[in-house]
């Protein structure tokens, strides 16, 4: 048999063996598609029943394309329908919905408590750090200027009077500093949390070292109105965003430490296995720091500005603590799933 014949013969074969199965192809992809496209339930029962052997129908077809060397066109076309059904036929539908009901519903709170160990090492070294920043003012003021940021300067420098001093705590709302200063807080505080999350994957060393300068420039800050017999005060009207916005970068910052703890130390499972378990866990918590660090704008943008006392201030505070931490450590316990 001349080329011409045995390459005629092939192309026979091959269109043969199209139309003996095309049929099922194309309907396979016409369901696959629509459930690409969200429509699932537009599909018949028919149609629905008929998915798995109509997948694997095309495996079958795939092997013998391949097996008796077919067109290459023939065999790329398999193997995309092939890999869009097998997600259609055995991964998870869930619809966002759903997922959002999940993932409040104990996902979340299961993935913070799978990190309990790296929180209470960020925990540690946030209070470290605030240690620290007060312990440098303390020593020398000098090291404010050093801490705190230019703009974050106005009359919350060392040597302010009490009057001074108390006159941003209380009364000020209107006139717009206060505001500057939540402002900035909570800037800086959402991108702290979500660098010491993105610099976690360097071993951890960045997003500690970030922790604990944040977390320096408040005890700076503290030092300030303590030497005024202030500190209650200052905690007080800190505490109505701060207890949700603090938690969010304590979150974030162990979400960090837990990624590159776990490329560092991972154990019995290969480095890039290890990662990626911990990615997955670590994402989950950062979606949760994302909608804290909202609830705290809310707080910040509208609690603020209507309370003015330190007791109230402190009820709205704690109470929001309490809430995070029996949200966090009470519930969604029954699943039992650290990987959630």
């Amino acid at each position: 048999m001349s080329n011409e014949q045995a390459l005629n013969a092939a192309v026979l074969r091959s269109d043969r063996f199209r139309l003996e199965r095309e049929a099922d192809w194309i309907r396979l992809e016409a369901i696959v598609t629509r459930m690409e496209k969200g429509q699932a339930r537009l599909l018949s029962d028919e149609d629905v029943l008929a998915l798995p052997t109509l997948y694997r129908t095309l495996l079958s077809s795939l092997s013998i394309a391949r097996e008796n060397s077919l067109d290459a066109g023939l065999i790329d076309y398999l193997e995309g329908l092939a890999l869009r059904s097998y997600f259609m036929v055995y991964g998870t539908q869930s619809s966002f919905r759903r997922w959002l009901g999940s993932f409040f519903g104990g996902g979340w709170s299961r993935a913070v408590r799978a990190i309990q160990f790296d929180i209470w090492v960020a925990l540690l070294v946030m209070i470290a750090g605030a240690v620290i920043g007060y312990i440098l003012v303390a020593g020398d003021s000098d090291w404010f200027y050093a801490l705190v940021p230019a703009d974050f300067m106005d009359v919350r420098v060392p040597g302010a009077s009490e009057e001074a001093l108390r006159g941003t705590l209380f009364g000020a709302q209107e006139e717009g500093g206060l505001a500057v200063f939540a402002a900035f807080l909570f800037s800086n505080n959402a991108q702290v949390a979500l660098l010491a999350f993105a610099l976690g994957f360097a071993f951890a060393i960045p997003s500690i070292l970030l922790l604990i300068h944040n977390m320096a420039l408040l005890g700076a800050m503290l030092w300030v109105f303590a030497q005024r017999g202030l500190t209650v005060d200052f905690v007080g009207w800190l505490s109505i965003h701060g207890t949700t916005e603090l938690f969010a970068i304590l979150l974030a910052g162990a979400a960090g430490i837990h990624v590159g703890r776990s490329i560092a130390f991972p154990g019995a499972q290969s480095h890039l296995k290890a990662a990626s378990d911990a990615g997955k866990r670590a994402a989950l918590v950062m979606a949760g720091v994302i909608f804290m660090l909202i609830c705290a704008g809310l707080l910040e943008g509208f609690a603020r500005q209507m309370i003015d006392n330190t007791i109230a201030r402190f009820g709205v505070g704690g109470g929001m603590l309490l809430l995070w931490l029996i949200y966090f450590f009470g519930f969604g316990r029954e699943g039992r799933r650290p990987d959630a």
